[in-house]
């Protein structure tokens, strides 16, 4: 299976974390570029502005989107962050509404974050893997 990751870069080594267990278990992962440097600290978190300019420059929006329509599943890799339990940020959302679009699976590391846009996540269907990869399926 094709596993697309996609989560905040504050929790990249989560991702990393992630797809070296999919991995290991014969999947074909693809997490967001640079979430490697984050995860090793080679990176730093960037300021707004910093992060709007290599969102344009870098077409990062729209590449991951192309990404997301070539694998097989979205899995949203989602920790407490912010204060929030299972933190889903803007990015992520908008990357899992591609994902709901384009007819892919869904799957949350965690649960259902309680933010102000939960209703559109559960519209979504994403099936919560409460921390296991074991369950995607």
């Amino acid at each position: 299976m094709k596993i697309i990751v996609c989560g905040s870069m504050k929790i990249s080594e989560k991702m990393v974390e992630a797809k070296r267990s999919l991995e290991g278990s014969g999947h074909q992962v693809l997490i967001p570029r640079f979430a490697e440097e984050y995860a090793k600290g080679k990176k730093q978190e960037e300021s707004s502005s910093e992060s709007i300019e290599n969102k344009i420059e870098g077409d990062l929006i729209r590449d991951y989107y192309h990404q997301i329509e070539k694998g097989d599943v979205l899995l949203v890799v989602n920790e407490k962050l912010r204060k929030i339990d299972s933190y889903i940020g803007g990015n992520t959302f908008l990357e899992m509404g591609f994902a709901h679009v384009l007819g892919k699976k869904i799957f949350l590391l965690n649960g259902i974050p309680d933010i102000s846009y939960k209703a559109e996540i559960i519209a979504m269907q994403p099936k919560c893997l409460k921390g296991d990869l074991g369950l995607m399926k």
